[in-house]
């Protein structure tokens, strides 16, 4: 039976606790948590079947003696937390992004090469079928040679604030949404088409977020503008929120309703980027937290043809029973496609994903599902080089950013 330890007690760790303490008990073993916030760590521990909290990584390592880490901790800690877990000689599940910049990157491909461990970075999105479908119909030449793609993706002010609130706010913890959300979407573009990025080219700006108005406070909770605030949430009265969280925060700090309007901000939040991929392909994405309704639309365009897609998770056409794709051949006919919305967490994307960890057998993955440590690398680098084209205003190509 293979064991598992968790790195970073967070709510998104118990994407994979709760599972491998539950329906997958019977297969595998959660023996660690590890935080350096014991009270967090604890309350993903009482959740997730009591196993043995760890304040220390390397004893966690040697005491726990987990055949595999579960990267769960902010992001900036992901690539350090990677590579001391292959030196130790475990495989390693990471949360996306893989890192959050291109040295990152280096240090974990370095690694992975001179130890030869296993990474899985855990792409969600690839496993909601309305994706995996796209990546079904790719797979078999609907559009021909790909030339073009147009993705927008755009986050209503309901999830979009969030990312003001939390750790996310600062780059140098998340790399922007450019890294932290956009690694998603660049990997499941990369994914779709089967092509390598080559050259970005960005801008990005903080137009909605910051220090927009006056009337800001430095938390929710004790904000004295609550009453009278559109963005106000009180997340303290979520239990798991407040054991995560609230009943935490004296240890570190950490406040997880910290205002969106806070002149600390420095991550975009209105986005354009431009890719040119290597087997000549042209991708223009843009990404803003401030729509409102949330959802995402793209097309991509070949030598036979137009795929439109698009989904919709809030506003007017979130409750559409499915989701519908459309593929204008050069006969000037469409044909449509119609996937049944699933339930579940990113559309049923991580029940199927859990399925694939943890099932303790070897799955057919004709489609490519479970994504390795280069796809981790080069949603990561679209990212990053974008973030770094917004700074230097110059086109960045990924081959300089995987040369140190």
């Amino acid at each position: 039976m293979r064991s598992y330890a968790l790195v970073g007690a967070s709510s998104r760790s118990l994407a994979y606790g709760l599972p491998l303490s539950n329906e997958y008990a019977d297969r595998a073993r959660l023996v660690g948590v590890f935080d350096p916030n014991p009270v967090r760590a604890q309350a993903v521990a009482n959740l997730c079947g009591n196993p043995d909290v760890f304040t220390d990584f390397d004893a966690m390592l040697n005491t726990a003696q987990p055949d595999c880490v579960i990267i769960t901790t902010v992001d900036r800690y992901h690539a350090e937390y990677i590579v001391r877990a292959l030196e130790a000689g475990r495989d390693v599940i990471t949360e996306k992004p893989m890192a959050i910049d291109a040295a990152g990157c280096r240090a974990i491909l370095d690694a992975e090469r001179r130890i030869g461990r296993k990474i899985t970075v855990t792409f969600n999105y690839r496993f909601a079928p309305h994706s995996s479908r796209i990546r079904e119909l790719m797979q078999g030449g609907i559009v021909g040679e790909v030339l073009s793609v147009d993705f927008e993706w755009f986050l209503d002010t309901r999830h979009g604030a969030d990312y003001f609130r939390r750790w996310h706010r600062k780059l140098a913890n998340s790399g922007g949404l450019l890294v932290h959300k956009a690694t998603h979407h660049f990997d499941v573009i990369n994914w779709w088409i089967n092509q390598e990025p080559e050259v970005v080219y960005a801008f990005g700006q903080r137009r909605f977020y910051g220090p927009t108005r006056e009337a800001r406070g430095e938390r929710c909770s004790t904000c004295p503008h609550a009453a009278n605030c559109e963005f106000f949430v009180d997340y303290a009265a979520n239990p798991l929120y407040k054991a995560l969280y609230f009943d935490a925060e004296h240890v570190d700090g950490y406040h997880r309703d910290s205002c969106v309007f806070s002149p600390e901000i420095d991550i975009y939040d209105t986005m354009g980027v431009g890719v040119r991929y290597r087997d000549g392909a042209l991708l223009s994405y843009s990404l803003i937290a401030h729509s409102s309704y949330e959802g995402w639309r793209a097309t991509i365009n070949g030598t036979e043809g137009r795929l439109e897609l698009e989904e919709f998770q809030s506003g007017s056409r979130a409750a559409e029973a499915d989701h519908f794709l459309n593929f204008y051949n050069r006969r000037g006919e469409r044909i449509t496609y119609a996937t049944p919305k699933t339930e579940g967490v990113h559309g049923g994307g991580d029940e199927r994903l859990m399925a694939r960890l943890f099932s303790g057998q070897p799955l057919p993955d004709p489609l490519g599902l479970m994504a390795d440590s280069w796809a981790g690398a080069m949603s990561v680098l679209i990212g990053a080089a974008a973030n770094q084209s917004i700074s230097a205003g110059r086109p960045v190509t990924i081959g300089e950013l995987l040369t140190p």
